[in-house]
C-alpha cells in the first residue's frame, strides 16, 4: 500500500489539491492522508464549488492542522510521498526553515528527513528574490518545486483539462501514472 500525504495549503490553487484527490480515490493501492492549512480550507470555498467537507471525503485519512500528534508527524508512520497543492509562500518559508509549528510544515519536514519524497506546487506570481531563494533553498534541501504552469502543447480547451495534465504530470513525479497525461509523441510524429 502507497501511502501519500496531500497537503492543501493556503495559496489560490486548492483545485489541484482536490483533483489529486479525486484521482488517487479510486485507486486501492493507495491510501490518501489530507490535512489543510486555515487559508487553505477558506480557499476552497472561495475558489472552488466543493465544500471542506466533500473535500475531506475524498481522503482516506484527516489530520486537524493543529494536530502535530498525528500519525504523518512522525517519521517512524512510513508514508512515501507528500504533495503540496497549492504551497504558499508562507507553507514554503516554514518547511525550507524547518518551522514546523503546524501538522503540514511538520508532515513536510519529516518527509525531508526520512528523505522521502516532498513535492511542492508554490502558486504565487511575480516572485521577489525572497521567494525565489526560498524555492532555491526547498530543491537543495531535497524538495521537487512543480509549480503548476498548465503545458499549452495538448491544446487545452478547457480548465479541468490543463488542471488535470498538471495533475498528471505531478502524480508522474510520484511515480503514480494516473492515465491523465497526454504523452509527448515528438515533434516528428505530427
Amino acid at each position: 500500500m502507497k501511502k501519500v500525504i496531500i497537503g492543501i495549503g493556503g495559496a489560490s490553487g486548492s483545485l489541484y489539491g482536490i483533483r489529486l484527490l479525486e484521482v488517487l480515490k479510486p485507486i486501492e493501492e493507495i491510501e490518501t492522508h489530507l490535512v489543510m492549512s486555515k487559508t487553505g480550507r477558506m480557499n476552497i470555498g472561495l475558489e472552488t464549488e466543493y465544500t471542506v467537507i466533500e473535500v475531506e471525503g475524498l481522503a482516506d485519512f484527516v489530520h486537524k492542522n493543529s494536530n502535530v500528534g498525528a500519525s504523518i508527524a512522525s517519521g517512524s508512520f512510513k508514508t512515501d510521498c507528500m504533495i503540496v497543492a497549492a504551497c504558499s509562500m508562507k507553507n514554503l518559508s516554514g518547511i525550507v526553515h524547518s518551522f514546523a509549528d503546524d501538522l503540514l510544515t511538520r508532515a513536510a519536514d519529516v518527509i525531508l528527513k526520512e528523505n522521502r519524497q516532498l513535492i511542492l506546487m508554490p502558486r504565487e506570481t511575480p516572485l521577489h528574490a525572497g521567494h525565489c531563494e526560498l524555492l532555491l533553498k526547498a530543491t537543495q534541501i531535497g524538495a521537487l518545486v512543480a509549480p503548476p504552469m498548465p503545458a499549452l502543447y495538448t491544446k487545452p480547451q478547457t480548465i479541468d483539462e490543463m488542471i488535470n495534465h498538471t495533475v498528471g504530470r505531478i502524480l508522474d513525479l510520484a511515480h503514480i501514472d494516473s492515465g491523465l497525461v497526454d504523452r509527448w509523441p515528438g515533434a516528428e510524429n505530427l
